[in-house]
């Protein structure tokens, strides 16, 4: 069976993000193809094969590249001796789900840029079916600042973009400087796949959609101010202290603005017309109606909805300064120019904000939020 390979592209029978060394390791354990066919298929020698499957073997102790490498096996190696015998203990989740090219990208430059924030990791359980990033508050606590599909995060732990940093029935995923730079060569370089641009904009995204500022002034050679990877907006201002010495913000205000971003990146707004935050927010005042735009799927659909109800509780004003600092990780200083706001009034405007998108929280799903999938 397997000799008859040879002659058959690697790339036919697995999804092109596969890393080649993950491909090699799969023809042999799952056909049984020799290393010496396996090297010939691939055009390289065989001891660099070899290395190659050891390295796998090694790293099967991993969790994620254990479940990725099992479910790329079932699904794509169906009449494999070792499937046949396994059948019985096949995972609940559907093996064909395996992570498309623009799926895999689009998700992990979501995920990857939680992961650069300070303090943050991905956590997976066993048996669960959704992976989480935490990130530690300012105030000893811990937020939940985006959800993944386990398989997406298999498919970033395969190709290296994430590493265990403590395993265990709750596993820590960190990422790695691989995976960062996969992050800094999307953000320098929009990645483009079937001539369409998938990810987030680096800086702040103004509603008429222009690439760099939220500005009327259309002054090019104007700066900008951009936040690090390691800190938005909302954690800068947490680090700040009242008058009596306490955290300006508490960490219930935190935990309410990261969820109200975590649901506005899963419903992947950065990719819609700008303009359509702002109609949510002024339709409350004019009564006019806002069409609803197209999902990949439930998911987004049900994060887009739970971003556009808690804007349309909020109302203008509190709406805009959470929409620009919250989401698009605009800086106070830049809100209170733009909304001509007196100077150093914005962080107030944005604490009364989040204390109402607490509230808004709490009633709507209870005071940790929407469950995990």
């Amino acid at each position: 069976m397997g000799e008859n390979l040879d002659s058959r592209p690697v790339r036919t029978l697995l999804p092109h993000w596969v890393p080649d060394a993950a491909e090699r390791y799969l023809l042999h354990t799952e056909t049984g193809l020799s290393i010496r066919a396996v090297a010939r298929n691939a055009g390289c020698h065989a001891s660099t094969v070899l290395r190659q499957i050891r390295r796998f073997e090694n790293r099967r102790d991993d969790i994620l590249i254990d479940k990725a490498l099992r479910d790329l096996g079932k699904a794509h190696f169906p009449n494999s001796p070792i499937n046949k015998d396994t059948q019985m203990a096949a995972p609940k989740r559907n093996p064909n789900q395996t992570a498309s090219d623009i799926e895999l990208h689009s998700e992990a430059q979501r995920v990857l840029r939680r992961l650069c924030e300070t303090g943050a990791v991905l956590v997976v359980a066993g048996n669960m079916d959704k992976a989480v990033v935490l990130r530690d508050l300012p105030g000893g606590k811990s937020a939940r600042t985006a959800i993944v599909d386990r398989h997406i995060a298999e498919a970033m732990a395969l190709k290296e973009w994430i590493k265990c940093k403590k395993s265990g029935k709750i596993a820590q995923y960190e990422a790695t400087v691989s995976g960062r730079s996969f992050l800094k060569s999307t953000m320098d370089a929009p990645n483009r796949m079937g001539g369409m641009a998938h990810g987030f904009a680096e800086a702040p995204t103004r509603f008429d959609a222009a690439p760099t500022t939220w500005s009327n002034d259309r002054d090019e050679d104007r700066p900008i101010k951009r936040y690090t990877l390691a800190e938005s907006p909302l954690i800068a201002l947490a680090r700040r202290r009242d008058k009596t010495g306490k955290p300006f913000l508490n960490d219930d205000l935190v935990a309410a603005g990261e969820r109200l971003r975590e649901d506005f990146e899963l419903a992947q707004m950065g990719l819609q017309d700008q303009k359509i935050w702002e109609q949510y927010l002024m339709q409350i005042e004019d009564g006019s109606t806002v069409p609803t735009p197209t999902f990949r799927n439930e998911k987004q659909k049900a994060a887009h909805d739970r971003t556009r109800e808690a804007l349309r509780d909020l109302g203008p004003g509190l709406g805009h300064v959470v929409l620009r600092c919250c989401c698009f990780l605009e800086g106070i200083e830049t809100t209170e120019k733009e909304m001509d706001w007196a100077a150093r009034s914005g962080k107030i405007v944005l604490k009364i904000a989040l204390q109402r998108l607490a509230f808004h929280a709490t009633k709507s799903y209870g005071k940790h939020g929407p469950m995990i999938g």
